[in-house]
């Protein structure tokens, strides 16, 4: 089957280097490396012509109109169809949507994706993201199209042969686990928990951001401190990797995921993770996870434990693991875990069989 990711078309920033590298920019990014090496051969649409590494970039004007196209950017679908539609054949689309639609606010917006929803097949990253696929469809369409909606979903899971051998560092290392400063990512309480951790005792705060929360009011007070530190983001897989082998413990303050794949990845590399007491936190971890919080007192409280008994608070979640495992050694449990709950495999293997489900 010949497929075209399509990626990119409604973000400013590049998603390929001038060496034709797929730039880290956003989980999209992610998303879309995830579908073009499952599918050798498959092609990324962009607007012109080109070869990049590993894949070639195919313009509308040269795309087969039997290719699938697998459209990351759900919310212009519609338009996929009549481009392709122009030259007769009867469009392949399927919908791709890697992050919540309630990141969207505009009505048009939310209408736009309702009708995608209900015209086109969607494959959710994350069985949260596939409730609100549904609910937008329902208030924003009409009931006959509601109807037609066909939905499926999977976590998208890490690959255990990235991870790195831990690295010491002098002073220890909290990560901002997300490339945005969006609001439902809530920076200004990571600012506040870090903040208080560093007035009790030495840390250095990691923070990589796309271009644009570069220039955020959260970036820019961070920036200013001398216990911080804001880069751009990592250039690449393997210094992505390498930089987290490097941290102690990360905090998330989302007030909602599609996923949470940053968060997974960090916990596999062994980062003790601070995390709300939310829903779409609790689906990361084992049961009875020890480092969840439900106030910012408990937060500061539990990153001053992590930061200074890394290796004890390592050892508690790896007990917490163990129990959920049937056998096996209690150290590195939770990495066990997660090759377990967290598996990329998996992901690979329900995508390909629901596209093959949906277009043979």
């Amino acid at each position: 089957m010949a497929v075209a990711v399509k990626y990119g078309w409604l973000t400013d920033e590049p998603i390929i280097t001038p060496d034709g590298s797929l730039v880290t920019t956003d989980g999209g990014v992610t998303v879309a490396r995830r579908v073009l090496t499952m599918y050798p051969g498959a092609v990324l649409l962009g607007n012109s012509a080109g070869k990049a590494d590993g894949f070639d970039v195919v313009t509308f004007e040269d795309l087969d109109p039997t290719t699938l196209v697998i459209n990351l950017d759900v919310i212009d679908s519609v338009s996929v169809f009549q481009r392709i539609h122009r030259s007769g054949a009867e469009p392949r689309i399927m919908n791709f949507q890697w992050i919540n639609p309630s990141t969207f606010h505009h009505p048009v917006n939310f209408a736009a994706m309702g009708l995608s929803y209900a015209m086109f097949p969607t494959f959710c990253a994350g069985e949260r993201t596939a409730v609100e696929v549904r609910e937008v469809a329902r208030k924003w369409t009409v009931p006959t199209l509601a109807d037609r909606v066909r939905v499926a979903w999977a976590d998208l899971g890490v690959r255990a042969e990235m991870v790195r051998p831990r690295q010491a560092t002098d002073v220890p290392v909290v990560l901002y686990p997300a490339i945005s400063t969006i609001a439902r990512k809530q920076p200004q309480a990571f600012v506040e928990i870090v903040e208080a951790v560093a007035k009790q005792t030495p840390i250095r705060v990691e923070a990589r951001l796309n271009t644009t929360a570069l220039a955020s009011d959260t970036a820019m007070y961070l920036s200013r401190q001398k216990w911080a530190k804001v880069r751009p983001l990592a250039k690449g897989r393997e210094e992505y990797w390498d930089e987290l082998s490097k941290t102690t413990a990360f905090v998330g303050t989302a007030t909602e995921e599609a996923y949470g794949l940053e968060y997974v990845e960090a916990l596999m590399a062994g980062a003790v993770g601070i995390l709300p007491d939310k829903p779409w936190a609790r689906r990361l971890v084992p049961d009875g996870y020890p480092f969840l919080y439900t106030n910012k007192t408990q937060a500061e409280q539990m990153l001053l434990r992590a930061v200074t008994s890394p290796d004890q608070c390592r050892s508690e979640v790896d007990a917490v693991a163990a129990r959920t495992l049937a056998g096996g050694p209690t150290t590195g449990a939770i990495q066990t875990w997660i090759q377990a709950n967290h598996n990329v495999a998996n992901f690979d293997e329900q995508f390909k069989a629901q596209v093959t489900g949906w277009f043979g």
